[in-house]
């Protein structure tokens, strides 16, 4: 199968939810809980940046809908470019489907062709649809005039990358739910050490709560230092 269906708690992230995600506007997260809990809700369209939370936002959707008892497909599709109608040819059983980063698949006729007729039949399936890209359907390097047209459609949000404090309150957020403690000074450290890619961040927090308790210590700057080595510069 190429997508990643439910069990939901076995596949997506307790990080990647949608009260987990910093500085949402209400609206957005308004228009993505509707998505994952109704059949008539507006479709959703989420543009942004590497780093603006498109994945986070598209799996704390899955996460979401698993809540309410709904079936699910999310569909990567930097790993499906040049066979997308393989992949989605009979998925329409799912109650939510989630394609994550359109970029991929722009371009490609016959990916476009897939992607028209996907849409089309979604519609009149009367599932819900949630699309990412890193730009808005108008800046999508399209060749199919129609399948813009269907994609404008869709209920429109834009995204930013966070700044230095959101990306210190995501950390503190997901530290506090492992139980772990990070100082400001911690914090700091582990942004101009590691830097500032939430993944990686996130794996690192992980890595963190396993080494802290086998070791029995505070998560300190010289803890820090001994797993990780020095930081750049000192």
């Amino acid at each position: 199968m190429s997508s990643a269906q439910i069990p939901l708690a076995l596949r997506f992230p307790p990080d990647q939810r949608l009260e987990r995600y910093v500085g949402a506007p209400a609206a957005l997260l308004d228009a993505l809980r509707a998505l994952a809990a109704r059949r008539d809700a507006d479709w959703v369209y989420l543009s942004g940046p590497a780093g603006s939370g498109k994945t986070h936002l598209s799996l704390a959707t899955c996460a979401e809908a698993g809540t309410f008892g709904r079936t699910v497909a999310y569909f990567p599709l930097a790993t499906l470019a040049g066979r997308l109608a393989a992949a989605l040819a009979g998925e329409l059983t799912a109650s939510l489907l989630v394609l994550d980063g359109l970029d991929a698949v722009a371009g490609n006729a016959a990916d476009e062709v897939a992607l028209f007729d996907f849409h089309n039949r979604a519609r009149a399936a009367d599932v819900g649809v949630l699309y990412t890209g890193s730009v808005d359907p108008m800046s999508l390097p399209l060749h199919l005039p129609d399948l813009r047209s269907r994609l404008s459609q869709c209920v429109r949000f834009g995204l930013s990358p966070l700044d230095d404090a959101g990306r210190r309150d995501v950390l503190r957020q997901r530290a506090q739910a492992r139980g772990l403690s990070l100082d400001d000074a911690v914090l700091d450290w582990v942004l101009n050490r590691v830097g500032r890619d939430l993944g990686t961040l996130g794996a690192l927090l992980d890595r963190l709560d396993r080494e802290s308790l086998a070791a029995q210590r505070r998560i300190t700057i010289p803890f820090l230092r001994q797993l990780l080595g020095p930081r750049p510069g000192g």
